[in-house]
C-alpha cells in the first residue's frame, strides 16, 4: 500500500509527502478523529529497527511534546504502527529562513534582531527544559506569513538527564556548529546560541561566516579562525548588531551570552532604540593568532588588531586608532617577494603627498607670499578657537550655532574656511559651535489595555508618533485579542518613532472538562475535582429519562478555563403530577354515599365510610370527606355519611 494511502494508528490519513531529513520523512495528514490537518513525521526505514535511532526518535517526541511556546512547533501526538515510528505535529506554512535569505539577500539589521529575538525565545523555554536543540539553522527555522518564526526539528535535541547525552558526535550542520560541538565535547545552552549568532550573521550578510569545500575544512575553521566582522561585508550593519553577533560567535564558551533570555532582552533594547551595553569581541584566538585569522596577528611581542571601520560622520564617538606598525594580515605573506600590495599603497600614497606639496608651493607662489595655512578648529571650545585664529594671523569672523550629533555643546563644529587650506593673512575665519545633538521630540508612551484589538493598538501606537515593535501571545486570563503587555510601559516618555512591544492575550488556559451526565451527583463530584475543577449543584427538575439524584445536565463541556466552575443539574425523578387526583372536583359533599363511593372509585381512589349524625344532611348522604386537594391515585378517602339528626 502506498505511503500516501495510509492511516498510521487508526487516525492519520497520510497524503502527500511534504519533505525528507536525516532520520525521516514528513508527510501532510489528515487527523480522522479531530478533522484537522498535521503533519507527520515517519522515521525511515533503515533507521526503525536500529534500537539507538528508535530510541532517540521516540525522544524527541516526548521532550518536544513538553515545549510549550509560540515559536515551537507543536506536538500533537506519537506513537508506533506496526514497525513505523511517527511522531504528529502541528502543520506550517511558509518558507524556511535559509530559502528566504538566499531568495532576497541580506535582510534588515532590524529583521535580523526581530528573528534573533523569537529564536532566543524558543531557546529559552528548551534550556529551561534542559533540552539543548543541537542544531539551530536557518533550515529549521521557518518563516511564517505573518513574519513571526517557528524552530523546527529538535530531533536532535537531547535532554541532559538522558542516558544519550553520552553521545556526543557532531550531529548538526557544519556551517552552524559550535567550536565545542566539532570538538565533541559537552555542550550546553552556549552552543546554541554560537549556532545562533552564525544564523543571523548570515541574516545579516546573505552569507555564512565560514565555508569550505567539505564539512571537515568548515568545522575546523569555526574553531581556529575568527569570522569577518559583518559590516565589513554589508555596510548596513551597524556596531550594535555586529557587537551583538560577534559577541554569540566567541570561541570561548564564558565570553558569549549565558542564556537566551540575557541575549533576548539585548535584542530587544536593540529593537526599541535603547543603548546596547556590549564590548567589542575578542580578535585574537589563544595559541592561534596569525594561524588562520583573518582580523589578527602576533609580531613579535605585539598584536596588531583590525578596528571596524569608522562610519561617515562618527569621527568622535568612533576613533580609529592605528600603531604605526599596524599591518593589513589579511595581504601579508613573507613567503611573497617583489612588489606586493602593501608596497603599491606605500608608493601611491608617496605619490600623493608628492603631488599635494607641490600644489600647496605653487598656489602660494602664485597668490604672493602672504598666504597662511588655515588652523583646524574643529572640536575646540569657542574661546580656544579664537585665540587659534588670532595667533595664526587671522581675524575671528561669525559666529553662529548649530546642532551636531558628532561634536559636544560648545565645541566648534564647522569653519569657513576648512582647516589645512591656505588663506590671506588677516582674513576673517567664520566659526559654527555645536549645540550638542538635535534633541529629539519625547512622546508619552499611549496605554493599550483598552483597545479593543490588536489593529486598534496599532492604529493607537501610530497616532500617537510612535511604531509598532514585536507583537507575541501568550495565555492569560483576558479575552484573547486584548492586549495584556506592553514595552515600554504607558506613561512613559520616549523618543518620537520608538517602537512599542505588544503582548497580545491568547486566552485562558484551558482543560478538557469531564463529561459526568448519567453519574450520580458523589460520582460526578469527586471526576471533576480530580480534574481541577470547582463544582456547583443546582436542582435540574423532573427527568423522564434520568433517575432522582443523577446528573441529567452539565455545563460548560467541552474545555473550560482551568480551575473554573462546572455546574452539575441533579434530577428530581419521573414527573408525577399527571397521575395526582382533584378530590375537590369530584363533588362528594351531599352526594348519596353509594354515588359518593363510584365517584372515588372511578378516580382512582380508594374510600372509607363512617357514620355520623347530622341535622342538615339527609339520612345516607354524605356530610363531608378527607383529604382535599390534590392526592395521588390509591389514597385513601374518608366519607363521613349522615345517619340523621341524634336523639
Amino acid at each position: 500500500m502506498a505511503e500516501q494511502q495510509r492511516l498510521l494508528g487508526g487516525r492519520y490519513l497520510l497524503k502527500e509527502k511534504v519533505g525528507t531529513g536525516g532520520m525521516a520523512t514528513v508527510f501532510r495528514a489528515q487527523d480522522q478523529v479531530l478533522n484537522r490537518a498535521v503533519a507527520v513525521k515517519i522515521m525511515l526505514p533503515q533507521y526503525a529497527g536500529d534500537p539507538t535511532f528508535a530510541a532517540r526518535f521516540k525522544q524527541e517526541a516526548q521532550a518536544a511534546a513538553a515545549l510549550q511556546s509560540p515559536y515551537i512547533v507543536g506536538v500533537y501526538d506519537w506513537g508506533k504502527d506496526g514497525d513505523t515510528y511517527y511522531i504528529v505535529m502541528e502543520l506550517l506554512h511558509g518558507t524556511d529562513l535559509k530559502s528566504g535569505v538566499r531568495s532576497h539577500g541580506a535582510l534588515d539589521p532590524k529583521k535580523v534582531a526581530q528573528i534573533g529575538s523569537q529564536i532566543c525565545g524558543a531557546l529559552s523555554i528548551a534550556h529551561k527544559h534542559e533540552i539543548i536543540h543541537r542544531d539551530i539553522k536557518p533550515q529549521n527555522i521557518m518563516v511564517q506569513p505573518d513574519g513571526n518564526i517557528k524552530v523546527m526539528d529538535f530531533g536532535i535535541a537531547r535532554a541532559k538527564n538522558s542516558h544519550l547525552t553520552q553521545d556526543n558526535n557532531v550531529l548538526g550542520t557544519a556551517h552552524y556548529v559550535s567550536p565545542e560541538q566539532t570538538r565533541g565535547q559537552e555542550l550546553g545552552p552556549t552552543s546554541d546560541i554560537y549556532s545562533l549568532g552564525v544564523v543571523m550573521y548570515e541574516c545579516a550578510t546573505g552569507r555564512v561566516p565560514f565555508d569550505g569545500d567539505d564539512a571537515i575544512s568548515v568545522a575546523l575553521k569555526q574553531v581556529n579562525e575568527l569570522p569577518v566582522p559583518p559590516s565589513q561585508i554589508n555596510a548596513n550593519v551597524d556596531g550594535d548588531l555586529e557587537r551583538i553577533i560577534l559577541k554569540c560567535m566567541e570561541k570561548d564558551p564564558a565570553n558569549r551570552f549565558q542564556t537566551a533570555d540575557e541575549l533576548r532582552q539585548v535584542l530587544n533594547s536593540y529593537l526599541a532604540g535603547r543603548a546596547v551595553d556590549v564590548p567589542e569581541p575578542t580578535r585574537v584566538i589563544a595559541g592561534m593568532a596569525g594561524a588562520g585569522g583573518t582580523e589578527a596577528m602576533r609580531m613579535g611581542d605585539k598584536t596588531q588588531t583590525m578596528v571596524r571601520p569608522t562610519a561617515p560622520g562618527d569621527t568622535a564617538s568612533n576613533p580609529v586608532i592605528r600603531p604605526n606598525n599596524q599591518i593589513n594580515t589579511s595581504s601579508y605573506d613573507n613567503e611573497k617577494h617583489g612588489m606586493g600590495k602593501g608596497k603599491i599603497a606605500a608608493i601611491a600614497i608617496a605619490i600623493v603627498a608628492f603631488v599635494a606639496i607641490a600644489i600647496f608651493a605653487v598656489s602660494g607662489f602664485l597668490n604672493g607670499g602672504d598666504q597662511k595655512s588655515v588652523p583646524n578648529l574643529l572640536g575646540m571650545g569657542q574661546e580656544a578657537a579664537v585665540a587659534s585664529i588670532k595667533s595664526s594671523g587671522f581675524e575671528p569672523g561669525n559666529v553662529n550655532q548649530s546642532y551636531n550629533d558628532q561634536y559636544s555643546e560648545g565645541q566648534v563644529c564647522e569653519q569657513t574656511p576648512d582647516g589645512g587650506k591656505t588663506a590671506a593673512a588677516g582674513s576673517k575665519i567664520d566659526i559654527v559651535i555645536s549645540k550638542g545633538p538635535k534633541p529629539i521630540d519625547q512622546v508619552e508612551v499611549p496605554d493599550l489595555s483598552n483597545a479593543s484589538d490588536l489593529d486598534e493598538a496599532k492604529k493607537i501606537i501610530e497616532n500617537a508618533g510612535l511604531t509598532v515593535g514585536s507583537t507575541t501571545q501568550e495565555a492569560n486570563d483576558a479575552d484573547e485579542g486584548k492586549i495584556v503587555d506592553q514595552s515600554p510601559k504607558a506613561g512613559e516618555k520616549v523618543d518620537k518613532g520608538s517602537k512599542v512591544d505588544i503582548v497580545v492575550s491568547s486566552g485562558p488556559e484551558t482543560d478538557s472538562v469531564p463529561g459526568v451526565v448519567g453519574k450520580t451527583e458523589s460520582d460526578a463530584t469527586n471526576t471533576l475535582s480530580n480534574a481541577g475543577f470547582s463544582v456547583n449543584v443546582e436542582s435540574g427538575g423532573t427527568s423522564d429519562t434520568y433517575a432522582k439524584g443523577y446528573v441529567m445536565k452539565q455545563s460548560p463541556t467541552g474545555t473550560a478555563k482551568k480551575g473554573s466552575t462546572v455546574t452539575i443539574y441533579i434530577s428530581e425523578g419521573k414527573d408525577t403530577s399527571s397521575d395526582e387526583v382533584d378530590v375537590d372536583s369530584l363533588g362528594l359533599t351531599g352526594m348519596t354515599a353509594e354515588d359518593a363511593e363510584e365517584a372515588i372509585a372511578n378516580a382512582g381512589l380508594k374510600y372509607d365510610p363512617r357514620q355520623q349524625s347530622s341535622s342538615s344532611v339527609e339520612v345516607g348522604n354524605v356530610i363531608k370527606y378527607s383529604p382535599g386537594g390534590k392526592q395521588p391515585a390509591g389514597t385513601v378517602i374518608i366519607l363521613y355519611i349522615s345517619t340523621g339528626p341524634s336523639e
